[in-house]
């Protein structure tokens, strides 16, 4: 099992110097579920995401992402975990209790709605956690207060319903152990520009916004 002192020691490696630049601290991972819906949405996203942090944030992330499985052992390998999608999401009970134990024990999930995910994973993410709610984060919470400051909150990417962007949060213990962007479309932001063609400034506040995820998500274990 993940243990909060292993994956601080993990984290907070210095960058390595040049020469061995091919040992990497750590990888992001992005998760795989079952159910239909399109896990392996945004396929550029999370890699533009830990080149921004590597240059900006001075991380030593593997440019790689991984994949893993909700209910994989492997799961405990990896501080940060990214899900997205637009459809349909189904945890086993077995798949739910492993993603509680990796969260309780240290890990951090990232959930980004590509639309369409909503009514889904907030019945999922009851089975992970039923004493807990989604709650909404006040603007002045620290993770929109890491290197980049966020006063009003997650940036808007991509309209979808007319509303606007919210970050929702599960918090075990005091600890925010999962945030859930909605109405956002980080991931989007994140991708090649070619994709969606957004402006460049609001590309560089959605990876702003995605480095001071990463960034609260790595640091709060201290």
């Amino acid at each position: 099992m993940l243990k909060r002192h292993l994956i601080i020691l993990l984290l907070f490696v210095t960058a390595l110097p040049a020469a061995m630049a091919q040992q990497y601290s750590f990888k992001l991972a992005k998760l795989k579920y079952n159910g239909g819906g399109d896990w392996y949405a945004n396929k550029t996203s999370l890699p533009n995401l830990i080149s921004f942090c590597n240059q900006h944030l001075n991380m030593n992330i593997a440019p790689d992402e991984a994949v893993v499985e909700v209910g994989s052992p492997e799961l405990f390998s990896y501080p940060f975990v990214h899900m997205t999608g637009h459809g349909n999401v189904t945890f086993s009970d077995a798949e739910a209790q492993n993603l509680r134990n990796y969260l309780i024990s240290g890990g951090f999930l990232h959930i980004d709605d590509n639309y369409g995910l909503d009514k889904f994973i907030r019945k999922e993410m009851k089975k992970v956690f039923p004493e807990h709610e989604f709650v909404e984060l006040p603007f002045d919470h620290p993770i929109y207060r890491q290197k980049f400051t966020f006063t009003n909150g997650l940036p808007k990417v991509h309209e979808h319903d007319n509303k606007p962007p919210q970050g929702f949060g599960i918090l075990h213990e005091g600890r925010l152990v999962c945030f859930y962007t909605y109405e956002t479309d980080l991931g989007n932001g994140w991708e090649d520009q070619e994709i969606y063609n957004d402006p460049d400034p609001i590309r560089q506040q959605a990876l702003r916004m995605g480095a001071n995820i990463v960034s609260y998500a790595l640091t709060q274990a201290l």
